[in-house]
């Protein structure tokens, strides 16, 4: 295809489109999954839905791959840059014919699901779990009698079996059992990701892990009638095991998300929670090891020292920024010229006051009681840093989106109580927007300084040589 010279513009522009809203307009087949929304998709390997998407980004759980709306096109339709551009922009020049994602277009048909051969003993498994992973021997010899822990003869990994509600092995994920080089980890092939390794008790609670040895080590720490709860590790972040197990156990009424204390682990529990409440669930809790995770925990007990947790710096920058805000007096009639010269000086705190300050106001001409404190608490609750991850120039696109959307509603002269409830909206909206401008603004400092530190201790080490 000839070089078409894009602008920066239309670049930003086209990255910028709502993939959902887009993908929707194609036939394509989507879920609502909490915030986001996943693409349902069949290929030669079968039926999918590892890829989920947030207005401009996508990321797809199964090949760990992700980015904006231009890669997806060049990802999933296999489109070259300006073509993906072009049809983004909607200057369509070719049907749009889906080609799976590249890792899976050498599947021509689907894997059969089948359990690796048992050794016909566990002393490699037994001795990895309690010597390395302090595992309490009861709790291992409890799923080896139910036929959900074993032992592979070829290689010696430890085999963790989900079942069905029939009992029938439907999954199964390999785990070495070296204490030397890469870990290494593998869902068998042709495991229906719907169910898990997991153990089901007649309580209403529901606790869920990352991976199985985290939940084998949470039953370590907590052994106290534990078998009358129910435990289920979700291989990573996928939460299709944890939503069929409630369909299938009716019983359970509380859930307790225990995934690791890190950025993949924080961001996973959000996402489930999002997904529990949209899909009905109320009841749910987050339960969070000391350190990195639960086996780290159970680690730091019996003498070795743990990986500490690792918290969340954009969430933290996030939470920092809202408590520097300050309420600031409005005045209706000047509400609109604040922010757009804010918004013209790039001076993004302002412009969350502002708006913060805004729909605060608006709220009480509704009777509403709702302050600007308050305001900021529901920001910091509500704030999801896995929805997050776009760049900065699409940031600065859906700052500016947001503003036309203000800009035209300010405009109005008389407003009922309904008009005023969605001013407040929109305005507490745009604070949103800002505020995750902010925190772009810390990192970049952040890492200039990061930068600029090891420039120094560089040069200071060059200095000692010479």
């Amino acid at each position: 295809m000839p070089y078409i010279p894009f602008t920066e513009e239309q670049k930003i522009t086209a990255n910028s489109v709502d993939l959902a809203e887009y993908l929707r307009m194609q036939g394509e087949k989507l879920e609502r999954a909490g915030r986001e929304y996943k693409l349902i998709y069949s290929d030669g390997s079968g039926k999918h839905d590892s890829i989920t998407m947030s207005g401009s980004t996508w990321f797809d759980h199964k090949n760990q791959v992700g980015g904006g709306a231009i890669k997806f096109m060049q990802y999933y339709y296999n489109m070259d840059f300006p073509t993906a551009v072009q049809e983004l922009l909607g200057q369509t020049i070719t049907p749009l014919s889906h080609a799976p994602p590249k890792a899976v277009l050498r599947e021509e048909k689907p894997k059969n699901f089948k359990l690796p051969v048992a050794n016909e003993n566990m002393h490699r498994v037994y001795a990895y779990l309690i010597k390395q992973r302090f595992i309490a021997p009861e709790i291992i010899t409890y799923f080896a009698k139910n036929h959900t822990l074993y032992e592979d003869k070829e290689h010696h990994n430890a085999v963790f079996v989900g079942v069905d509600e029939n009992g029938i092995p439907r999954q199964a994920h390999k785990r070495s059992t070296s204490t030397f080089g890469k870990t290494f980890r593998q869902t068998i092939e042709g495991s229906d990701t719907k169910y898990s390794f997991a153990h089901f008790g007649e309580s209403g609670k529901l606790f869920v892990f990352e991976a199985p040895i985290d939940m084998l080590s949470y039953l370590t720490l907590h052994p106290e009638n534990w078998q009358k709860h129910s435990y289920i590790a979700m291989n990573g972040v996928y939460e299709n095991a944890v939503l069929t197990a409630l369909k299938s156990h009716l019983n359970l009424s509380e859930i307790l998300i225990c995934t690791d204390n890190d950025e993949g682990g924080i961001d996973a529990a959000d996402r489930l929670k999002d997904i529990l409440l949209d899909s009905g669930y109320s009841n749910i809790r987050r339960l969070l090891p000391e350190f990195k995770d639960w086996n780290e925990d159970l680690k730091s007990q019996n003498g070795a020292v743990p990986m500490p947790a690792v918290p969340h710096k954009r969430k933290q920058r996030y939470t920092a920024v809202i408590g520097e805000l300050q309420r600031l007096d409005c005045n209706a009639d000047r509400l609109l010229s604040n922010l757009n010269l804010t918004l013209k000086n790039e001076q993004y705190k302002y412009l969350a006051e502002y708006a913060l300050s805004g729909s605060a106001f608006f709220l009480r001409q509704t009777g509403c009681k709702a302050n600007f404190e308050q305001l900021c608490a529901k920001l910091r609750k509500e704030y999801r840093a896995y929805t997050d991850k776009a760049h900065r120039a699409q940031k600065q696109h859906n700052l500016r989106n947001k503003m036309s959307e203000v800009g035209r509603d300010l405009k109005q002269s008389a407003r009922t109580y309904e008009q005023s409830v969605e001013t407040a909206k929109k305005l507490y909206q745009l604070a949103d927007c800002a505020l995750r401008m902010c925190v772009d603004e810390v990192e970049n400092l952040t890492e200039c300084c990061e930068i600029s530190e090891r420039e120094s201790d560089e040069e200071v080490y060059a200095q000692e040589l010479s």
